[in-house]
């Protein structure tokens, strides 16, 4: 696995990961906004994965120990902001689409540059303003911690082409549907059909980024039709598939 390479200091940073390349698990003291220019990039803390690709950002708070995986080659940009602009966004881990005006602005502020501590701070400051204003995306894929569920969920991670029920999934680890209904919706905030979807979605994002095609990618993660895949897709990345993987080039 090649080392990342810091061509930055902070307060802002550039970080090259390779494909596949995690960095160690860490926290920092300020929160942060983190971009892959390139490629996609995972998030993982113990709560669960959120995974961004080139028109997402994730928010990171202070003190959240986490770990980062690039897909593709990956070029992530770290921007740091202040407490008081940090209270102005969730008290926890986010993914936000990116603007075009707040993508300029994380670019701006991570490219080394002779600019004013003022327009850093405004730079920020319209960051923040783009966040505020733009609803959260949904893909953050929560971590199970119930044994039964955390059974459930790497079968079905397993094996994403086959459509295992609850009820199949129940009698394969010994629990009934009801109770892993329940466990879903307690650990993470979804049914189980809402969650798989996240799942699927996840994954696609990584194989389109491999350069999979998206018929390819639409069997492999379950999808009986590339029309299903394909709204699927968009609802949860904001385009399709295939501008997804044009987006790449």
């Amino acid at each position: 696995m090649p080392e990342s390479r810091h061509v930055q200091k902070n307060p802002e940073q550039i970080q090259l990961l390779g494909h596949d390349e995690h960095t160690p698990a860490h926290a920092h003291d300020r929160g942060h906004v983190v971009y892959p220019s390139t490629g996609v990039l995972s998030m993982v803390t113990e709560d669960g994965s959120w995974v961004a690709p080139p028109n997402r950002a994730v928010w990171i708070p202070a003190g959240f120990v986490h770990q980062h995986r690039a897909h593709g080659s990956t070029d992530m940009r770290i921007a740091f902001m202040s407490e008081s602009m940090a209270e102005l966004l969730p008290r926890r881990p986010a993914v936000f689409a990116l603007t075009p005006v707040a993508r300029e602005a994380v670019v701006a502020l991570t490219e080394p540059s002779s600019r004013s501590f003022e327009a850093r701070d405004r730079l920020r400051r319209l960051i923040i303003d783009e966040f505020s204003a733009a609803p959260e995306q949904p893909l953050h894929l929560p971590e199970s911690h119930d044994d039964r569920l955390l059974a459930a969920t790497h079968l079905v991670g397993r094996d994403l082409e086959e459509p295992m029920t609850l009820a199949d999934l129940g009698r394969r680890i010994g629990a009934s549907e009801r109770t892993l209904s329940r466990l879903f919706h307690q650990e993470t905030g979804m049914s189980y059909r809402q969650w798989r979807i996240q799942l699927r979605v996840h994954r696609s994002l990584i194989m389109l980024t491999e350069g999979v095609s998206v018929v390819d990618t639409a069997v492999a993660c379950g999808w009986s039709n590339p029309s299903g895949f394909i709204e699927a897709f968009v609802s949860l990345v904001g385009m399709t598939p295939g501008k997804y993987q044009q987006s790449l080039r």
